[in-house]
């Protein structure tokens, strides 16, 4: 049995060679931390599926390799949130890091991570 913490929130940082299907062409982005609903392991595989509700209110199965933990919320009422106000500086570190190497390949334009407010 799996057991998943309430009102855990993940964000997503897609990997160029994981595990398909690719979330940022799925309605995901990654200015978004989104909640997961379930978990689902299939019998024939050793990967573990995160379910998510994406940007168009569409449920789907995520490979937990695409995903990085955001927050936690002990009284969840929503999907998905903004990214910005829950993100720490270890993964908004992370986040600028994969906008230099999709740049240096060519897929966008490097752009700088908001700041929390203080």
């Amino acid at each position: 049995m799996v057991t998943i913490e309430t009102g855990l929130y993940v964000r997503i940082q897609q990997l160029h060679d994981g595990p398909k299907p690719y979330p940022l062409q799925s309605g995901f982005n990654a200015q978004t931390a989104y909640r997961v609903l379930g978990l689902h392991t299939p019998s024939e595989t050793a990967e573990a599926y995160l379910i998510l509700s994406n940007d168009r209110d569409e449920l789907w199965f995520i490979s937990n390799k695409h995903v990085r933990t955001a927050s936690l919320n002990p009284t969840p009422a929503d999907f998905r949130r903004p990214l910005e106000p829950l993100t720490s500086p270890v993964a908004q570190a992370a986040q600028t890091q994969t906008t230099v190497k999709e740049a240096r390949r060519g897929r966008t334009a490097p752009q700088p991570v908001p700041q929390p407010a203080l």
